[in-house]
């Protein structure tokens, strides 16, 4: 229960001027003023960001999940040119970057970086040996150091007061590289989707905060103490102070939700506040839900979020989801990684994901494979080159 106090001046009552009086309560009783104030938005910064997107909003946090999930499970394929490569000390490392992490962990984190900083950072480190391993730098840790003339040369990476520079590319020990989501405003920062829907995020999270006050006052909005006397009489100084007290403590919290309100004559309770109905809040919630849904690529079905769906079927989402938004993140992903590690190993290597081996796509494949199998036009070594596959070896004569 909400109470706004204030005491109004009647309306036949001369205006003093520099006269010492003693205040008094009119029989005008006491409103409780609503006045909406400038929107307040979540600050863009990555703790915040993930903070209040990944770590507190369900749906940010869901879409993250698959994202990330559903990009790391697809498997490696590594070409040296027309040639498929199966055992390379490079799947190896990709396997198992690091001594805390497999490949499907490094690259959920990897994923998840990008998509709520925008931005993310993989070093290699190579010990005596040739043992190599990968690591990811927290993007909130690490900034672009610059030349002269703008062009970024290294990473400044800090963990607590300790600070080390890292140059881009690989040197002597290893070496790190950026990858980034495009950004129409900074040179060498990436833009993150969850910053995107930022607006969305912040209404959503307020609304789940609202009903959770509302239900902890038991559901009832804030209201006004109306004082209406028949006599025309006026409240003194300490009535109104004990009626105000005792309203504060005993009716106002969580604990205290749900009490009657004794009234004396006179006194009326005028609720203020616009109910759940009228401010339609749900609405409101699941209309933010599904911008979130709209900025990550996420169709809102996947999601569980009501209203108008596009796809005719969860099958159907589901192929989107993977052809629109996990293929294109991954493709990009693994062409960073080729550029950047490929040199390591002394070789032309080139990365590829097997995307006949993901589950979502295999009613496109099977249609593939159908359409192929009667293309009477093509043989067999065009067929197997049209989905991938190396021509059959040939048996000497």
């Amino acid at each position: 229960m909400g109470l706004n106090w204030f005491r109004p001046r009647a309306g036949n009552e001369p205006a003093r001027v520099e006269e010492p009086r003693v205040e008094r309560k009119s029989a005008g009783g006491f409103v409780a003023l609503h006045q909406a104030g400038e929107a307040r938005w979540a600050r863009r910064d990555y703790a915040t960001l993930a903070r209040e997107g990944f770590m507190r909003n369900p749906v940010a946090h869901r879409a993250v999940r698959m994202i990330a999930e559903s990009a790391s499970a697809i498997p490696w394929l590594l070409y040296d040119g027309a040639a498929e490569i199966e055992t390379h000390p490079f799947l190896a490392l990709l396997g198992r970057p690091n001594a805390r992490q497999s490949g499907p962990s490094f690259m959920e984190a990897l994923y998840g970086h990008l998509l709520i900083s925008g931005n993310a950072y993989p070093e290699l480190i190579e010990t005596e040996g040739a043992a190599r391993e990968l690591h990811l730098l927290r993007p909130d840790r690490v900034s672009v150091a610059t030349d002269s003339h703008g062009w970024p040369v290294a990473l400044e990476h800090r963990e607590g007061r300790a600070k080390r520079r890292v140059a881009f590319g690989i040197g002597a020990g290893g070496g790190v590289a950026q990858l980034t989501l495009f950004h129409p405003l900074d040179d060498h920062a990436g833009f993150p989707p969850l910053e995107a829907a930022l607006m969305a995020l912040d209404t959503h999270n307020a609304a789940s905060r609202w009903n959770k006050a509302l239900l902890d006052n038991s559901a009832r909005p804030s209201g006004a103490l109306v004082y209406a006397p028949k006599d025309g009489g006026n409240l003194s100084d300490d009535q109104f102070d004990r009626l105000k007290g005792e309203l504060e403590e005993g009716y106002q919290g969580a604990q205290r939700a749900g009490r009657p309100l004794l009234l004396e004559g006179g006194l009326d309770w005028k609720p203020m506040g616009l109910t759940p109905k009228d401010m339609d809040f749900m609405e409101a919630r699941n209309g933010a839900a599904r911008d979130i849904a709209l900025a990550f690529g996420v169709p809102p079905m996947l999601l569980g979020i009501p209203g108008d769906n596009t796809y005719a079927n969860y099958q159907e989402a589901n192929r989107a989801f993977f052809r629109l938004t996990v293929q294109p993140l991954a493709n990009r992903v693994a062409r960073e990684l080729s550029c950047w590690l490929a040199p390591v190993f002394g070789e032309r290597l080139r990365l590829e994901l097997d995307f006949d081996r993901v589950d979502g796509l295999a009613a496109e494949r099977d249609a593939l494979w159908a359409r192929l199998e009667a293309a009477s036009f093509l043989d067999e070594d065009e067929k197997r080159q049209a989905v991938g596959y190396a021509p059959r070896p040939r048996e000497p004569a």
